[in-house]
């Protein structure tokens, strides 16, 4: 693919949309593209995540209970291990290519390095991961009280 291709990849992901442009290009020139035959496994639960991956092409299952089935499938632009651009995690599900697909690999170390040269695009991502999590909190607290609810009726 093309870089232009990959940049505009990369700006429809809702989370790299809030990046610059510039922080855009140097996350495509530094990611590594991989392709991958229909049923090769991208990585296995439980593996020590060293980053992300950009799905440009194809379809990726996810936690799947076979090679041929699975609880979630992604379609580009999906970014999988977005949590494992900015902490040390573990993969929390397996990731099976379902077709053809090719994916860009951002490692953390890159991700990390393009954030501290853009600190208004690491700024923007801050904001956009902040209003997520008191997303989150919300939905918890709401699923809290319908608990207690339930539990007052019975």
């Amino acid at each position: 693919m093309a870089l232009d291709d990959d940049l505009r990849d990369l700006a429809r992901n809702p989370t790299l949309a809030v990046l610059e442009p510039d922080a855009l290009r140097q996350l495509v020139m530094g990611a590594t593209p991989r392709r991958l035959n229909s049923g090769d496994v991208l990585f296995d639960r439980d593996e020590p995540s060293e980053g992300g991956f950009l799905l440009r092409s194809g379809s990726i299952a996810l936690d799947p209970i076979s090679r041929d089935a699975a609880s979630r499938i992604v379609w580009p632009p999906a970014l999988i291990g977005e949590m494992a651009l900015i902490a040390p995690t573990r993969r929390p599900t397996t990731a099976v290519a379902r077709e053809a697909t090719s994916v860009l690999e951002i490692p953390r170390s890159l991700f990390q390095r393009v954030l501290g040269n853009s600190p208004r695009s690491a700024e923007r991502l801050r904001r956009l991961i902040a209003t997520r999590l008191r997303g989150f909190a919300g939905d918890l607290d709401e699923l809290r009280s319908r608990a207690l609810n339930d539990v007052e009726k019975s």
